[in-house]
C-alpha cells in the first residue's frame, strides 16, 4: 500500500457508463456492472493493503466472489454519470462479506447489492481461513445494503437446456478462470432478446461453485416452472466433469 493512502472501511468511487457498457436498450450491461463491482472491490481492498497484487505477491492467493445478490431499481444508462460506495463486514472464518451501493448524479440509491468473498490458493485452488492474511478496517460498519442472506438456490421444476458453449481466451481472467462477469453475460443469454425488450431485472442472485478453465464447456440449464410469479432459477454445469458450475435466480418487472 502506498505510503500516502490512507487506509479506509467505507470506499467510493465515481464511473462514466460508456457506449461499450450498455446494452440495446442504452442500459447498463449487468455483466458490466458485474465488472464495476470487481474494479471497485479490488481498489477498496488494496486500500486495505490486500489487493489483488498483495494478495498474489504476499501469500500466493486471489480473492474470489462467491455470492452475491443485486438489487435493481434502475440500470444507469449510457453517458450517465455514476458513484459506487462499497465497505467490508467483519470477517467470518471463511468469507468476506462486502457490500456495494450505487447513487445516481442525483445521489439516489439505485442499486444495492451484499457479496461474499473468499480467499484461494493460487498454487494447491484451495480455500484458506479468513485469518490467513490478518486483514483489519480502520472502523466496524455494521449497516446492511440489502437486509437479506445470501444462501443456497434451488430449481423448483424441470431443468430444459438452453445452449452450451466452450470457454475460450476471451471468458478467461487473470486467475485463469472463467470470470464471474461472464457467467452474467451466460445467464442472460438464455432469455431471447424478446424477452429482454418486455422486461428488465429486478433481482439477481448468483451461487459460484466451480471453477471452468478454456477448453471445458459449460451448458447453461433454465427451470422457467415460475414464470407466473417472474421468476427464473438458471444454472451452469461443466459437460467435461458433471459438476454445477453456478446457479442463479432472477427475478424480472414488466417493462
Amino acid at each position: 500500500m502506498s505510503g500516502n493512502m490512507v487506509p479506509v472501511t467505507l470506499f467510493k468511487k465515481k464511473y462514466q457508463v460508456e457506449l461499450s457498457d450498455v446494452d440495446f436498450k442504452n442500459n447498463l450491461k449487468l455483466s458490466m456492472l458485474f465488472n464495476y463491482f470487481q474494479d471497485i472491490a479490488s481498489d477498496a481492498a488494496a486500500n486495505l493493503g490486500a489487493g489483488v497484487n498483495q494478495l498474489q505477491t504476499s501469500y500466493g492467493m486471489a480473492w474470489i466472489l462467491m455470492r452475491i445478490r443485486v438489487d435493481i431499481t434502475r440500470l444507469p444508462q449510457w453517458g450517465e454519470e455514476i458513484f459506487i460506495e462499497t465497505w467490508p463486514l467483519k470477517p467470518k472464518r471463511l468469507e468476506f462479506e462486502r457490500d456495494f451501493l450505487v447513487r445516481d448524479q442525483q445521489g439516489d440509491i439505485i442499486i444495492r447489492s451484499i457479496s461474499s468473498w473468499v480467499i484461494m490458493d493460487l498454487e494447491e485452488r484451495k480455500l484458506k481461513r479468513s485469518e490467513a492474511i490478518g486483514l483489519t478496517y480502520p472502523e466496524s460498519i455494521e449497516e446492511r445494503a440489502i437486509e437479506a442472506k445470501l444462501g443456497g438456490l434451488r430449481k423448483n421444476g424441470p431443468l430444459e437446456t438452453a445452449y452450451k458453449r466452450m470457454i475460450g481466451y476471451s471468458d478467461v481472467d487473470f486467475n485463469g478462470h472463467l470470470n464471474n462477469s461472464k457467467y452474467v453475460d451466460f445467464l442472460m443469454d438464455c432469455f431471447p432478446v424478446e424477452a429482454h425488450m418486455k422486461s428488465s431485472l429486478k433481482t439477481l442472485e448468483v451461487n459460484f461453485v466451480n471453477e471452468m478453465l478454456p477448453g471445458e464447456t459449460i451448458v447453461l440449464f433454465k427451470d422457467t416452472s415460475k414464470r407466473d410469479e417472474n421468476l427464473y432459477y438458471i444454472e451452469g454445469m461443466n459437460e467435461n466433469s458433471s459438476r454445477t458450475v453456478f446457479k442463479a435466480v432472477a427475478e424480472v418487472a414488466e417493462g
